[in-house]
């Protein structure tokens, strides 16, 4: 108990330095550099809600002491109170969470308005292909917490019901409407789930990626939608070693060095014939359009090892792409508004969105008409 209230009282007097100290170090440093208090500032312009903001963020950006500090409050934060800011969760066995992934799964969703139901947009979006003879095929990614709230929480060991459930009633609604879905939470959870995801990362690991790319190219071949193209691909083994981005965004570069990298074994895909590295086709007749979750080992180190090349291997032939972080529910359909040639001898779109984008997308969901067929 006693020990416990000396942390309280530690703690404390941070927080009061922190509040306290650093505005009138700031001022002081700022008047023996000749410039006027940046504090002054909040006494020279109306105090509108904008105006406060505003100043709140300057002040902030000015702040070197909060900016030499706050590295080392998050250490204190992280080792004392195990907590990870704003974004980040600490889970169970050295696994971290993508605190929205998480919000998503336990907060009630809003009720559908203007720009925020992903089913008008996705029907929408459909209409529009619809009209071009090309087929769309969903494909929403479920986030690391639905596939393993085990390692978030001990509460949920045992715990059979599915998670996702805003996942899987949007899914429901799409088939209801005629909406081609291929369905990764149940893949993902009716196999073996050992590696699916990184412990440290917001994302799949190349196993789930993997498995995902191969279901996604077998329902397009179920479904008559490609046929088998004559490109042959082998892999080979382009391992990695990287923090993950859980760890990055807490900001903090003594609490990165308290862990080690992650090791992730990734396989590039080549060409079998020249061991050429793969690369997208804009004239194939598949285009992919999706986020983050198809970004990571494509674009990132190792590149050439992430499920649109994995997708090309299965299909025997390359692939177009639309790639935005955190904005495939609208950012990725405006691009490809803007560049409507991509859309030039496609037969089908698949398009992926990690499952928190039903609540938390960029821009939300709003509806984004093509440009007329040419």
């Amino acid at each position: 108990m006693q020990y416990s209230r000396r942390i309280s009282l530690s703690l404390t007097a941070a927080f009061l330095l922190l509040v306290f100290g650093m505005p009138l170090s700031q001022a002081a440093l700022e008047l023996a550099r000749g410039d006027r208090p940046h504090a002054l500032e909040l006494l020279l312009h109306v105090p509108t809600k904008a105006n406060l903001r505003q100043f709140e963020r300057e002040l902030d950006n000015a702040a070197w002491a909060i900016r030499r500090s706050r590295p080392w409050m998050q250490l204190l934060q992280f080792t004392v109170l195990h907590h990870a800011g704003r974004d980040t969760l600490p889970g169970r066995n050295g696994w971290f969470f993508f605190r929205p992934g998480v919000r998503y799964l336990v907060e009630p969703l809003p009720g559908p308005a203007r720009d925020t139901d992903p089913l008008s947009a996705i029907l929408a979006f459909k209409a529009e292909l619809d009209a071009r003879g090309i087929a769309l095929v969903v494909t929403p990614a479920p986030g690391k917490a639905s596939i393993y709230p085990e390692q978030l929480t001990r509460r949920a060991l045992g715990h059979m019901a599915p998670m996702n459930r805003h996942t899987l009633d949007l899914i429901a609604r799409l088939r209801d409407a005629g909406v081609d879905v291929v369905d990764l939470s149940a893949l993902f959870c009716g196999s073996e789930r050992p590696g699916l995801y990184l412990a440290q990362d917001s994302h799949w690991s190349p196993e789930g990626m993997e498995r995902a790319a191969g279901a996604v190219a077998r329902h397009l071949f179920d479904r008559g939608l490609v046929k088998p193209g004559g490109t042959e691909y082998a892999e080979r083994p382009a391992p990695v070693e990287r923090l993950g981005d859980l760890i990055l965004m807490m900001q903090s570069p003594p609490v990165e060095r308290l862990f080690a990298p992650e090791r992730v074994d990734c396989r590039q895909v080549v060409q079998a014939d020249s061991g050429t590295l793969y690369e997208d086709d804009p004239a194939s007749e598949v285009l992919v359009l999706g986020d983050s979750f198809l970004r990571i080992y494509q674009l990132d180190e190792p590149g050439a090892a992430g499920f649109t090349a994995h997708l090309a291997r299965h299909l025997g032939r390359p692939v177009a792409s639309v790639i935005n972080d955190g904005g495939a529910s609208t950012l990725v359909r405006q691009e490809l508004a803007r560049t409507p040639e991509l859309l030039a001898n496609k037969r089908v779109v698949v398009w992926e969105f990690v499952e928190r984008d039903i609540r938390f997308g960029t821009e939300g969901w709003q509806i984004v008409p093509l440009p007329p067929p040419s």
